[in-house]
């Protein structure tokens, strides 16, 4: 099982939240961010810049701004939302790697 499709549904409807709402859309003005999912069997990452999640792909990047760690079955918890991110850090089967206000910024994520 890749968790790859859902993920860019996650993303897909990130960015329609964004475009509808003008609050997040001011959280993310200028910020300019790469991604790196790492779910242990699979990587992605993304570019959140311009107001929303950009330039999707497979694969690792060198130097991300924000890691986000986990497995595939927590991600596809945390997207089903069986399991909110809060209790996943808690847990550890989720873990960030990045600036508060990066993290903050990502909680709209999910």
């Amino acid at each position: 099982m890749t968790i790859e499709p859902k993920l860019q549904e996650l993303i897909k409807r990130f960015n329609d939240k964004v475009e509808s709402d003008e609050k997040i859309r001011g959280e993310l003005k200028g910020v300019d961010r790469k991604v790196l999912i790492d779910l242990e069997s699979e990587t992605y990452n993304f570019h959140l810049h311009d107001e929303r999640v950009n330039d999707f792909k497979a694969g690792r990047i060198d130097d991300p701004d924000i890691t986000i760690l986990s497995d595939p079955e927590t991600m596809d918890g945390l997207i089903s939302g069986k399991i909110k991110p809060m209790k996943a850090l808690a847990l550890r089967k989720l873990k960030l790697k990045g600036s508060i206000d990066d993290m903050l910024r990502l909680r709209n994520l999910f």
